[in-house]
């Protein structure tokens, strides 16, 4: 199905870069805090999740950490990450509940149970422009790099120092997020910010090399099998990734194939994306969609269209159906997309 809304209409007035007074309320009355963060999580998910539970902490509250999916090999380094559950893990009563970096309740898995989780608050917390708002606490702020970032401010607003634990956990998802700052985005309240926790006692070398400097040799094995079929058409370079693939390389389940970031560096692509196709235990198929973009091009647009998510310069989506159903409308849709934003450049600047 191709998709309804290229350009999606995004309420700017809605987003925020200081934590609002009603979400530091919702902190300060709550006792027990059940603390959620997206499925197939990174290194901002882990950092801002564990980040948050040993801010909680320091406040006197007791916090459940929880993921749909395990916590992947290469963040075990992350203190308290030990601590997270899985769904099985989660009770049915909080006073509150947070959720940090997912822009939409699916992002949650099955972590979160509408049926009986909605007895109490949601709050949201998430850098992501495509946030669609659900919770009834809500703090959007597409101009941080990272929620770690967010994080930040908000212990800083609560008067909980940025050392020790909270600093390693938030130091990890600004250096991921930002690809060891190399990101667009990476300005001057970044560096601050990194510096401040830095300062808190977080190891940046230590950060750097176990999340950013390491690859199992099993992922090398995947990229020697898919790069042979990659494609590049009208500045949009692609490959699929089939299941058979990953499980003949090694691959677990839950790890990313990282493919995406690297083939946007070739010189002549403007977007890249990778296709990765899933089958579930039930026979299902589905084609995870993960997007990256030079600068002055916004692959979120694209994403949020087929009903996923995710920043200008990085997005994604997950559709059913097979590579071979997915693949060719949405890739038309990449290169339609930076057709036009190429038009606009072209007016902008004659």
């Amino acid at each position: 199905m191709p998709p309804t809304e290229l350009h999606p209409s995004v309420d700017r007035s809605r987003f925020r870069t200081e934590p609002p007074p009603e979400l530091l309320a919702a902190i300060q009355e709550a006792r027990t805090v059940l603390c959620i963060s997206h499925v197939g999580p990174d290194g901002d998910a882990i950092g801002s999740l564990t980040g948050l539970g040993w801010l909680l902490q320091a406040l006197g509250k007791a916090p459940t950490l929880a993921l749909a999916d395990p916590v992947p090999e290469d963040f075990h380094f992350v203190p308290g990450q030990e601590r997270i559950v899985g769904p099985d893990g989660v009770g049915p009563v909080y006073d509150l509940a947070i959720c940090v970096d997912a822009s939409s309740p699916d992002r949650m898995g099955p972590v979160y149970r509408p049926q009986v989780h909605s007895r109490f608050p949601l709050a949201v917390i998430d850098h992501h422009v495509t946030n669609t708002f659900f919770g009834q606490i809500h703090w959007v702020d597409p101009s941080a790099a990272a929620t770690c970032q967010m994080l930040a401010t908000l212990a800083q607003a609560l008067d909980v120092p940025l050392a020790g634990p909270l600093a390693e956990c938030l130091l990890t998802g600004l250096v991921t997020d930002t690809l060891g700052f190399r990101t667009s985005n990476t300005d001057t309240r970044v560096l601050a910010t990194a510096i401040q926790l830095m300062e808190g006692g977080a190891d940046l070398n230590q950060i750097v090399n176990m999340t950013l400097r390491r690859r199992p040799f099993a992922m090398v094995r995947l990229w020697s099998m898919v790069l042979p079929t990659v494609t590049l058409e009208e500045g949009v370079i692609w490959v699929v990734i089939r299941q058979s693939q990953r499980e003949a390389a090694g691959v677990p389940e839950n790890a990313s194939p990282g493919l995406a970031g690297f083939l946007v560096e070739v010189r002549e692509a403007d977007i890249s994306a990778t296709f990765t196709e899933r089958v579930r235990e039930n026979g299902q198929v589905e084609v995870e969609c993960s997007f990256r973009a030079k600068p002055g091009f916004d692959v979120s647009q694209v994403a949020f269209a087929f009903g996923g998510g995710g920043h200008p310069p990085a997005a994604g989506c997950t559709l059913p159906g097979s590579p071979d159903q997915v693949v060719p409308q949405v890739v038309a849709a990449l290169q339609a997309l930076r057709r036009s934003q190429l038009a606009q450049e072209e007016q902008a600047y004659p």
